[in-house]
Parts: C-alpha cells; sequence; structure tokens
C-alpha cells in the first residue's frame, strides 16, 4: 500500500476562500535567533490603575482649594474645514491678560493657563476672551493662606472644566406647510408619457389621413 505524500500544510484547509492560518504563539520571549524579544506585558494594570488614582487625589489636595483645572480660552480650530468649530485652546495670550488688567504672572498664580505665543488674529475672538478672563475674576475668591486659614479649610474644590464652551441648540420653528393646487411631480410624470407615446400618435394620425 503506497503512503500518501505529506501534506503541503502544517494546519488543516479552511473553508470558503479564507487566508490559510499561520499564526505563531510559540515565541521565545527570552531568547531568539534575533536576540532577546521585546515583548511587553501589561500584568501590572490593576497596580498601575490605582497608583494613577492615587497621584490624582495627591495632586487634587495639594491644589486645594485651588480649582483642578485651569481657566483655557475659546479658540477656533485649524484649516478651512475645522475654523468654523470652537474649543478650548493652550492659554491665554498676553494681549488678552493685559486688556483684562492682568499679568502674566499674577494670572498663573490664581488657576489661568498662559501661552506666550499666541497671538490674536482677530478683535472678535480676542474679545470673546476677555470677557471670559472678567467673568472668571468675578466668580472666584482669592485667600490669604496666612490670615484665612479656617476660611481655606472650609472652602470647596471646584472639579471639573472651568467655563466649558456650551453650544446654543439649533431653534425649531413649527409652521404649516403650503400645498400647492398643481403638482410639479404629476405635470412631469405627464409630459414624461406624452413624450413617449407621442410617436405613437403620430403614425396613427398618418395611417387615417391615408384611409
Amino acid at each position: 500500500k503506497k503512503k500518501s505524500p505529506p501534506s503541503l500544510f502544517k494546519y488543516k484547509m479552511v473553508k470558503h476562500n479564507n487566508m490559510v492560518p499561520n499564526a505563531h504563539f510559540h515565541k521565545k520571549w527570552q531568547q531568539s535567533s534575533r536576540g532577546p524579544l521585546k515583548v511587553r506585558v501589561a500584568l501590572d494594570q490593576a497596580s498601575k490603575k490605582k497608583s494613577r488614582r492615587v497621584k490624582r487625589a495627591a495632586k487634587a489636595a495639594a491644589l486645594a482649594p485651588a480649582p483642578l483645572n485651569k481657566l483655557r480660552p475659546a479658540v477656533h480650530a485649524q484649516t478651512q474645514r475645522y475654523n468654523a468649530k470652537v474649543r478650548l485652546g493652550r492659554g491665554f495670550s498676553i494681549a488678552e491678560l493685559k486688556a483684562a488688567g492682568l499679568t502674566a504672572t499674577y494670572a498663573r498664580t490664581i488657576g489661568i493657563a498662559v501661552d506666550p505665543r499666541r497671538q490674536n488674529k482677530s478683535e472678535e475672538a480676542k474679545q470673546v476672551n476677555v470677557d471670559r478672563l472678567k467673568a472668571f475674576l468675578a466668580s472666584i475668591v482669592v485667600f490669604d493662606k496666612k490670615k484665612s486659614a479656617a476660611a481655606v479649610a472650609e472652602a470647596t474644590q471646584f472639579k471639573g472644566a472651568l467655563q466649558p464652551i456650551t453650544k446654543a441648540a439649533p431653534a425649531v420653528e413649527l409652521a404649516d406647510v403650503e400645498v400647492p393646487d398643481v403638482s410639479a411631480f404629476i405635470q412631469m410624470r405627464k409630459a414624461r408619457v406624452e413624450t413617449k407615446i407621442a410617436g405613437q400618435r403620430y403614425a396613427l394620425a398618418e395611417r387615417k389621413k391615408k384611409e
């Protein structure tokens, strides 16, 4: 009895026109012909999650009672495609701070982000951020830690985005729709039928003339 030739494939062929399985699960993690393979595992995922949470809590306690996040300006996104979108930027420009009566050094101490590289290209966008600064100054309370320790201990820390950008809901107006007496769709359909049978009518009229 002749033996069947050895199979060309290590695995059983798959059904239909699919890819032949050729998975490599036996990796030599410690040493291989190319040296040690840099296989990264996430066995410390749970412990890292806890350590990140503890660091966030420690950072919030160190900043208390100051807000956890800084005040950011409202800027337009880049490129012609996205410039209609308004989002939070990196920091306020020096001109915006000066218009609001602030300096960059003092603004950083009360939780305002400053970006000295940013330039204002329009007065409208500049005025929007100046109004944001003035609204922020009118709503915050600046404590003196040496003189008002009791008030600092009783103050609560604000967590979240300061003055988030809110989009106005589009106005919806309900009105009665006027239905015209003559439908354009019906007129076009009738015209299409008339055009289709125009040849038949012409041939019929010619036959009647001959008779």
